[in-house]
């Protein structure tokens, strides 16, 4: 995935969660703009404990050559935690 195709979800107004999920099927959560770092071939999303925060406990770094799709996340689902399939 490109890294504007990944700015354009964080820019997206208004903002709607989404899912990034990667070749293996591990799919990371990210429900504020400001949980996702996007750089040029790597992106850092920021992991919470509460599904509501908004700052990080840890980051994962992903690369972009192994995301294979963005899902929308559904607001009232019970999506699984972050790094789970």
């Amino acid at each position: 995935m490109s890294p504007e195709e990944l700015r354009d979800c964080l820019r997206q107004q208004p903002f709607q969660p989404f899912r990034i999920v990667l070749t293996d099927g591990v799919g990371y959560d990210v429900r504020h703009p400001e949980l996702l770092f996007v750089g040029q071939r790597t992106a850092f999303v920021g992991l919470t404990g509460d599904l509501a925060q908004t700052f990080f406990e840890r980051t994962v770094r992903v690369d972009l050559l192994h995301v294979s799709r963005i899902e929308p996340l559904e607001h009232t689902s019970h999506s699984p935690p972050n790094g789970s399939t």
